[in-house]
């Protein structure tokens, strides 16, 4: 009876341990409660375990589980081998979680170890499969079928046998131009044997081998999936080293690789994970961060190596390129990466991003001390249209054609390199401020060339020019509106007042001498003397000016004629009642001809001639 009492006693003991305990890790605890509570009872369970045969048990599945683990092919090749395998390694698997509580005694503890490295073996062996399944099924499945115009496309298999002949095929993404899109990289059937060999690593504690295992094969995915893209692997320095032209090519082929990779590869290795993984989170997590850590390394580093190289002026829009290429990716970078393994991917990519616009702010500081440094002395002939003006101006216009973006990047500095500008005008926006401060810089170093010319006329032919240009870049487009309509009045005023200048400065000796006195009628041949003499300065003057301004240039068609026509008009109606006048004393109109040298249509022809100095065409 005594017998019997233990062995009800054992039973119950179990029966406890089994209804208390939630899972079989709980089980076991309290069950070595149970053992440890009374040395009768931790005898009892341990002769319990004895007399199943340990030994016997242990003998078994070594003779099961040796047999797969020697065979030269691989067990999936077919799928009764392959359940069976696995059944083995869940036995086994059980009977290490139930005698690691009983490990004390000295024939559990020996048998413990054998069936430990027993379950090793198995491990290695899962994880070798595991490798192939992933590399063969990615072989066998056709990958043409990836790219569809139709969003959310099913590209799965249902066929569970997979082809395991060996072949040459590299499995790489096929270019794609629907983003739209879901890439399933491996049938529907190889998914389902890869996450039962995960749930066997993952619950023997082979987490980290099974996702190398995984994420070696899918690395290799990516990274030639991106070469076929046409990325190369480039180092900062390499990127640096670039000329501009091999850099822009690159920067082409890197905004398709970080688009393809953010918005098609990278979501589909995340599914993929999440379906071979499922309910194995953090193994997922894991095993996403070690597939795609590399191709977005080397992503981000070339992002940055723009970021951080040369900021000379005609680098700002390919800078700008890979800054919006950046910044509309950031929402699926901050989705795609969410997860704990991947939060240094998710942070470093906001830092390149930020980086970058600190790259463009500084290249628009370059753009300053490229105004700044261009010599003062350095005028050019005929008071022309300046290689400086006609640079900054396109610049600006054709940098203003990303307003919203440049707006943004120059609001994230918080303005505080530009409130000094600012005055008291804290309305105006961080872009117009910077904007008006470059055409502030522009203006002084255009009034600072204007003082090399010797001629005061050519100095307001040449303010004239640059000014008017500036005016019509300014107007109709983003650049005016960050000036506003203010700015645009105020320059357009400027440039009629150089008008004025150039005329007064120019003209207003020569219309000084025609201008009629009264001397001919005090004395008749003082006034005919007087005449005579104010023609022939008029001539003179006349002359030495169409001859100096015939080389000078007006480049808009439309201010030239606009000048040529204010001269004619002052100075013909002027010498017309001059010659009248002139004509009129009598002994001169029997001569007049040895004495008018120009008829007015004479004068209006040469003045038609002024400003067509060579090269002063729009550009």
């Amino acid at each position: 009876m005594a017998d019997n009492g233990e062995e009800k006693l054992i039973a119950v003991a179990r029966h406890i341990a089994k209804t208390l305990g939630h899972t079989d890790t709980m089980t076991d605890d309290i069950l070595k409660i149970f053992s440890n509570f009374d040395g009768r009872l931790r005898e009892k369970l341990t002769e319990k375990l004895s007399d199943d045969d340990v030994e016997q048990t242990l003998n078994s599945l070594d003779r099961q589980i040796s047999r797969y683990v020697s065979a030269d092919r691989p067990i999936w090749s077919n799928s009764a081998d392959s359940a069976s395998f696995l059944a083995s390694v869940d036995q086994l698997t059980a009977v290490v979680r139930d005698w690691t509580p009983l490990a004390d005694d000295k024939n559990i503890s020996s048998c413990l170890d054998r069936a430990e490295d027993l379950l090793q073996q198995s491990m290695f062996r899962l994880e070798d499969e595991f490798r192939t399944l992933v590399e063969r099924g990615a072989e066998s499945y056709d990958l043409t079928r990836s790219e569809s115009t139709h969003p959310h496309t099913d590209y799965s298999s249902d066929d569970d046998d997979g082809d395991f002949d060996d072949g040459s095929l590299t499995p790489v993404a096929h270019p794609i131009t629907d983003y739209d899109i879901t890439i399933d990289a491996l049938p529907s059937g190889t998914i389902r044997d890869l996450h039962e060999i995960a749930k066997r690593m993952v619950a023997a504690g082979y987490v980290k081998e099974c996702s190398h295992a995984y994420s070696t094969c899918r690395r290799d995915f990516l990274e030639e999936s991106f070469s076929r893209l046409g990325l190369s692997k480039l180092s900062i320095d390499d990127v640096h080293r670039m000329q501009w032209t091999q850099l822009e090519d690159e920067i082409e082929k890197w905004i398709k690789a970080i688009n393809l990779g953010i918005r098609i590869l990278f979501p589909s290795e995340r599914r993929l994970c999440d379906r071979i993984f499922f309910t194995l989170s953090s193994a997922a997590d894991l095993s996403f961060m070690e597939v795609c850590r590399g191709s977005t390394i080397q992503l981000l580093n070339f992002a940055d190596a723009v970021a951080i190289g040369s900021r000379a002026p005609e680098r700002l829009f390919k800078v700008l390129d890979v800054y919006e290429t950046v910044r509309d990716l950031m929402p699926e970078i901050e989705l795609i990466f969410s997860d704990q393994y991947c939060s240094s991917l998710r942070n470093e990519a906001v830092t390149i991003w930020k980086r970058l616009g600190e790259s463009i702010r500084g290249i628009f500081m370059e753009l300053e001390n490229l105004i700044r440094r261009d010599p003062a002395k350095d005028a050019v002939p005929g008071g022309r249209l300046h290689p400086i003006t006609r640079y900054v101006m396109n610049y600006l216009r054709a940098a203003c054609r990303a307003r919203q973006t440049l707006e943004q990047v120059f609001e994230e500095s918080g303005g505080s390199n530009l409130d000094y500008r600012k005055g008291n005008d804290s309305s105006s926006s961080s872009l117009a401020v910077q904007m008006e401060w470059i055409m502030e810089l522009l203006e002084s170093n255009l009034e600072a060339k204007s003082k090399t010319y010797r001629d005061s006329a050519l100095c307001s032919v040449f303010m004239m020019n640059n000014g008017r240009y500036i005016v019509q870049k300014v107007r109709d487009n983003d650049l005016g509106v960050l000036l506003g309509d203010d700015w645009v009045r105020k320059h357009t005023a400027k440039v009629r007042q150089y008008h004025v200048n150039y005329q007064r400065s120019s003209w207003s000796k020569v219309l000084g001498v025609l201008k009629l006195d009264n001397s001919f009628s005090v004395s008749p041949n003082r006034g005919s003397k007087n005449l005579k003499e104010k023609l022939k300065l008029f001539n003179s003057y006349f002359e030495e000016i169409c001859k100096t301004q015939s080389s000078w240039v007006i480049f808009d068609d439309q201010l030239r004629e606009e000048l040529r026509s204010s001269i004619s008009v002052a100075l013909c109606n002027a010498y017309r009642n001059f010659i009248a006048r002139l004509q009129s004393v009598p002994d001169i109109s029997k001569n007049a001809d040895r004495y008018i040298r120009y008829r007015v249509e004479d004068i209006e022809a040469r003045i038609n001639e002024l400003f067509q100095g060579s090269g002063g065409g729009r550009r």
